[in-house]
């Protein structure tokens, strides 16, 4: 079946031979886009779809969440507005809530997310592990992500847990052990919170040993990198090819440097910085550079609860110094580029068809009117 969406006042495409057109059409044949022109033009098509002048733009590619876990650390968010930094320790609180929940329960808290980040133009996410910590519960986790994703990430080593309080190594053997091998069937990624300066999380030793173990069993990689300091973190995801180093706060210029000598992605996550008053990264340092960038949501229950990437743009447009055009850019082509895919974050024949509506009549309305819920992601008629 196929499906013309005509009446788009402005269409932004993210494909260069098409560009940003105006009073534009869009066909669908088995969600798949087929046909991209001037509405005056479009072909005829089995049902037909009129935005009646809305901006349409593809849908949005968060490339970085954790929303498989149980528990709320609204107390802990409380206490930063007040004054007390982030280092990453309230994630044991959300690792003994995660294991003590059922599937169940844990579905439903992750169904329910999924369904708020599309209801805010949001059709394709990456979900991550990391608040099990055990093999079990890693497993689990990642279980439940496969259901709704084919983007799942393994985070076993997101923090060392209370068990293995001062014996990191010991813990970095079972992740790289029993529970990578029971993890890697229902994985596409691996993931390392690599921060030296942490008690909580890894040094670039620990992390290139789980990273390689993960590549070993087949997994692409991506790092948590230099988020609360500079460290290693940039300059190994470089070094390794991960597709994504993502946080990328704190950069020297030798980090700039790899990056901008590398295919590694630089997700940069905006809500982390506004939900714990760090500093912002410099995204125009890095665009100046001619380095890729993704933005994401970081969805997750202590450092940064929004699943609002039009928010995201927002901040990254208000704090970060990047145009509308460059913030949209980085919510779509660049979360796509981020997860290695081709096949979303632009809307030209052959992309999947994931098309996100503005109640308004241009993108520029995403950074113009922060907080207000303009965009959704658009429902198509199935077969």
């Amino acid at each position: 079946m196929s499906v013309v969406i005509t009446g788009i006042g402005e269409l932004v495409t993210n494909d260069p031979e098409l560009g940003l057109l105006r009073d534009a059409a869009v066909v669908v044949e088995s969600g798949v886009v087929a046909w991209v022109g001037s509405a005056t033009t479009a072909p005829d098509a089995d049902e037909r779809i009129d935005v009646e002048g809305r901006a349409v733009v593809p849908g949005f590619v968060d490339s970085h969440a954790h929303l498989v876990f149980a528990g709320d650390r609204a107390a802990e968010f409380e206490a930063r507005m007040s004054g007390v930094p982030y280092d990453g320790g309230g994630i044991a609180s959300t690792v003994a809530a995660t294991r003590q929940a059922s599937d169940d329960e844990l579905r439903a808290r992750l169904r329910a997310l999924l369904a708020e980040m599309r209801a805010q133009g949001t059709t394709t996410v990456e979900v991550k592990s990391g608040y099990g910590l055990t093999v079990e519960d890693e497993t689990r986790c990642l279980r439940l992500a496969a259901e709704v994703t084919p983007e799942t990430t393994f985070l076993g080593a997101h923090v060392v847990p209370a068990e293995y309080r001062g014996r990191a190594d010991e813990y970095v053997a079972l992740v790289t052990g029993p529970m990578l091998a029971a993890c890697a069937p229902h994985a596409r990624w691996v993931d390392v919170f690599c921060e030296p300066g942490s008690a909580h999380a890894f040094d670039g030793d620990q992390a290139r040993t789980v990273l390689q173990a993960g590549r070993a069993a087949g997994l692409e990689l991506r790092v948590h990198a230099n988020q609360l300091t500079a460290g290693p973190g940039v300059q190994l995801a470089v070094e390794l090819g991960a597709a994504s180093a993502d946080h990328c706060t704190h950069l020297t210029d030798a980090d700039v440097d790899a990056l901008a000598d590398g295919t590694t992605v630089a997700t940069l996550l905006p809500g982390v910085e506004f939900s714990t008053r760090s500093p912002y990264p410099d995204a125009r340092r890095l665009l100046d550079a001619g380095i890729a960038l993704a933005l994401a949501t970081d969805c997750n229950p202590g450092s940064c609860f929004t699943s609002s990437m039009a928010f995201c743009i927002a901040l990254a447009v208000r704090e970060m110094r990047m145009t509308p055009a460059e913030a949209l850019w980085a919510a779509t082509a660049g979360g796509a580029a981020a997860l290695r895919r081709t096949d979303v974050g632009h809307l030209a024949p052959g992309a999947r068809a994931d098309l996100a509506v503005l109640d308004a009549p241009s993108y520029l309305h995403l950074a113009y009117r922060p907080g207000v819920p303009l965009v959704r992601a658009l429902e198509l008629p199935r077969v």
